[in-house]
């Protein structure tokens, strides 16, 4: 027999709540007929979600969605959303410019890393930065200390400046930044106007000139001594040092290391330019160009130094402006001469015989611009930098060319070694995790749960022991094992307590997740207590 209820109530037969007012109906109730004039559909959510901002997107997180804000509730209808988790294995986005047709199984190790004569040269650096003498008898200067000489050889040269120059490193006391000091011995300083001079040289900004920073007297060497101090660029040599070498019988002999390839010369020849260009805009002249005061800080990165040490030296000796930089122009064709030629300026007597051999070894164009630079113009009419520009123009592109290939292939680098802290990311959090003090009682950070899990995992990774029971230090095994965590693969892995007595086989995508677990009751425990 049939239930009598079952016909009495029908849900499917309950027409389903439609609402029948307007909200564009002028007519208002209640003084609400301004309500009525705004376009807005409370059942139609969708712009509402649009409108909500959104939180700040975490590539670390291992769900976005929740941490992407109340917009990202309500998901596109029909459209293919791009996942915006990180890669799963690794972090290293493949970015160019790559110039050589390669598989992925072509790959080796290497190519994952910075490359080791970029370390390795960066690494020299860091060394040498940071190198000091021990027990120094080096004085300290005003707001400069621990005094590294950098000279290589202890003869003094008066040839450039006219009194003995020394070089050091030094670090400043305000900054804790590295400088170069150059220090003129025996300098009587005669009248004050002479070290403001200097502060016309802080104005320029070039990339091929060393920034001059300050200039003062000191007497802390025993005798009245200039100081200049400039930018420090570790490693640097001059080009004598770079492309013209001592014999070993004579100290004042010179043999050289072979000829400098034409291009290296065009781009030293853009670089100059381009340090005149700067310099001469501003009114003032180099006066100071020379193969033992150009130093190379990188490779064909040449930098003019020392060019204000002339103007401090013989200001009252002073000279037209417009002058000075017509001998600037003879002492750019002298030093390009030394390059030619492999000649040291001393030697460099017979202008029109050096000229002659270079022609028989460079082209017509680095000759006819070498002469151009040694030839003087007949007064009135005077050489101007922005003509000798134009007329190595396209040499200047092709050096462009070249530093923007440069800064291409190290921003590549820079991008490989962008995501390098990750391993350190996930050793703060196994070290934030286990064994913590505080929670020894509590129930709920028992070791009888994923924290023991993961102390295990520390034991495995870190804690192994070999057959005779010495620890072993297998920093491969290391690295192996956190990149799987980073990873969190599937692959399973073993792990026995100390006693061994207890063992668990999991994963590394458990165990990345138990990490994460763990390390976030943490950071809702460290907000709490802020009284976040």
């Amino acid at each position: 027999m049939a239930d009598p209820e079952a016909a009495v109530f029908n849900p499917a037969a309950i027409r389903e709540f439609t609402p029948s007012f307007d909200v564009t109906s002028q007519v208002g109730a209640n003084g609400t007929g301004q309500d009525g004039t705004v376009s807005y559909d409370p059942f139609a959510m969708a712009a509402v979600g649009q409108s909500l901002p959104g939180a700040q997107f975490n590539p670390y997180a291992e769900d976005h969605n929740p941490m992407s804000g109340s917009s990202s509730f309500f998901q596109p209808q029909g459209a293919f959303t791009t996942p915006l988790q990180p890669l799963q294995h690794h972090l290293y986005a493949p970015v160019g410019p790559h110039r050589e047709d390669l598989m992925p199984y072509h790959r080796v190790t290497h190519d994952f890393f910075l490359p080791e004569k970029i370390r390795e040269e960066l690494q020299k650096k860091a060394e040498a930065s940071l190198q000091v003498i021990p027990n120094s008898q080096l004085p300290q200067l005003d707001n400069y200390h621990s005094l590294v000489a950098l000279d290589t050889t202890h003869r003094k040269n008066p040839n450039i400046f006219g009194y003995p120059s020394w070089v050091y490193k030094a670090t400043s006391s305000k900054t804790g930044r590295l400088y170069c000091l150059r220090r003129l011995e025996g300098f009587r300083l005669t009248n004050e106007h002479a070290i403001r001079s200097v502060k016309e040289w802080r104005k320029i900004d070039n990339a091929n000139v060393v920034t001059i920073h300050d200039a003062f007297t000191a007497r802390a060497f025993g005798d009245s001594s200039l100081i200049f101090v400039q930018d420090y660029h570790p490693l640097s040599k001059t080009l004598a040092e770079a492309h013209l070498s001592p014999a070993g019988g004579h100290g004042n002999r010179f043999q050289p290391k072979g000829l400098v390839p034409e291009s290296v010369l065009w781009t030293y020849i853009s670089q100059i330019a381009s340090a005149l260009k700067a310099i001469h805009s501003i009114n003032l002249a180099a006066r100071c160009i020379d193969v033992s005061k150009i130093i190379l800080t990188d490779k064909n990165r040449i930098r003019l130094n020392a060019c204000s040490v002339l103007d401090v030296v013989q200001f009252e000796l002073r000279r037209p402006v417009r002058e000075l930089q017509q001998e600037d122009f003879l002492q750019f064709g002298r030093t390009m001469l030394c390059l030619t030629t492999n000649t040291l300026p001393v030697h460099l007597t017979n202008l029109n015989a050096s000229v002659e051999q270079l022609s028989r070894t460079y082209s017509t164009e680095l000759r006819d611009t070498v002469v151009w630079l040694l030839t003087p113009q007949q007064p009135p009419a005077q050489k101007t930098i922005d003509e000798f520009v134009r007329g190595i123009a396209g040499h200047i592109v092709a050096t462009l060319d070249q530093s923007q290939h440069r800064a291409d292939e190290l921003n590549m680098e820079l991008f490989r070694e962008l995501e390098n802290g990750r391993i350190a990311r996930l050793l703060m959090k196994l070290g934030a995790v286990n064994e913590r003090q505080e929670f020894d009682g509590d129930r709920s950070w028992s070791e009888n749960g994923e924290r023991y899990t993961l102390k295990l995992f520390r034991d495995y990774v870190f804690h192994q022991v070999d057959g005779s029971g010495n620890p072993v230090l297998d920093i491969g095994h290391m690295i192996r094992c956190l990149n799987r965590l980073d990873a969190g693969t599937d692959e399973r892995i073993c792990l026995t307590s100390r006693d061994e007595q207890t063992s668990f086989l999991v994963s590394y995508k458990e165990l990345k997740k138990q990490l994460g677990n763990a390390f976030g009751e943490l950071q809702k425990g460290s907000k709490q207590g802020r009284g976040f």
